[in-house]
């Protein structure tokens, strides 16, 4: 079982992106980083920010065709969505495997 701090901060970091992006979540990382349950959750987090990201730079392109404000807006509910139920799953002690996420990085 995991300690009631490190699920806190697995689970901050998820909830603190969904205001600060990146900054929050990394000030966490790296206070806790040595912590194998924050380490991983790290790592999905930033597999999950990683991949939105370009998923919302794929979108920008559909400005043009005047489409783009929609898939920019289901992007950003589905960030916050998907990252209060990361938070909540990090919470009790679980990893939650996020829809549509790349997986760019892994844990050594």
């Amino acid at each position: 079982m995991h300690s009631s701090e490190d699920r806190l901060v697995a689970a901050l970091m998820y909830f603190t992106s969904t205001v600060t992006f990146i900054v929050g979540p990394l000030i966490l990382w790296l206070i806790k980083r040595d912590a194998p349950f924050v380490r991983e959750h790290g790592y999905v987090y930033l597999n999950f920010a990683v991949s939105y990201f370009l998923y919302q730079a794929f979108a920008g392109f559909f400005y043009f065709i005047g489409i783009g404000w929609v898939i920019n807006s289901v992007l950003t509910v589905l960030w916050i969505v998907f990252a209060i139920i990361a938070g909540l799953y990090a919470l009790r002690g679980d990893v939650f495997k996020i829809p549509l996420v790349i997986r760019f990085f892994t844990p050594d």
